[in-house]
């Protein structure tokens, strides 16, 4: 009996086509398509263990940016919290840093930043806590960033900042999925465990 060749041809095409082309379709239809938002400006600081840590520290890494203070009453520990989150999910990966910068550094010496490092729990090698010249670090976040960080020696603690994180790619890039609107988040919110999740997802799809 003649066998039909070309429809044992076709129905292996459509065999390979269905092991392996249709689930990466769909999985990449199922990741957000994340934006750019701008590039991280050249930055220089000193770590918890005292070493100087720049945007070199971090090529061909994804990473968060936050900027924070040791001392802070509300908004840090739980931001920090959630930052412990995404450092256990990423805990072995060499590739996936964290940049903590104090607001406060005439408080937050490396010193300071070590020990807190030990009380929260931050072990992740490339979890870097910054300090350094507050000029600096003030217009890192108010300017490179757009990130608002303030002084208030009369309120609270003394100091204002937003509870957001920086997604940052290997390139250094800034990038953020986008809201319900269409429109780019630009940062993620540090407080809120749906945009955690969300960081979690949108750094393996970086990765």
């Amino acid at each position: 009996m003649k066998k039909n060749y070309s429809y044992i041809g076709i129905s292996f095409i459509i065999l390979i086509f269905g092991i392996w082309v249709v689930p990466k379709v769909v999985d990449r239809l199922a990741k957000p398509e994340l934006e750019t938002i701008g590039q991280v400006p050249n930055f220089s600081f000193t770590d918890q263990n005292g070493k100087t840590i720049t945007n070199k520290d971090y090529e061909n890494k994804v990473y968060l940016v936050e900027f924070f203070f040791t001392t802070c009453p509300d908004i840090c520990p739980i931001m920090n919290e959630n930052m412990i989150k995404i450092q256990n999910e990423f805990l072995g990966n060499p590739k996936v840093g964290i940049a903590s910068i104090t607001i406060d550094p005439a408080h937050d010496t490396p010193e300071v930043l070590k020990e807190y490092a030990k009380q929260k729990g931050i072990t992740k090698p490339q979890w870097h806590l910054l300090t350094g010249e507050r000029d600096q670090i003030f217009k890192l976040a108010n300017e490179g960033f757009n990130l608002y960080v303030g002084e208030t020696p009369d309120v609270g603690a003394g100091f204002e900042h937003s509870g957001f994180f920086a997604l940052i790619d290997q390139q250094g890039n800034i990038r953020s999925r986008k809201d319900e609107h269409g429109n780019p988040m630009i940062y993620y919110d540090g407080l809120d465990d749906k945009n955690i999740q969300m960081l979690k997802e949108d750094i393996k799809n970086l990765l």
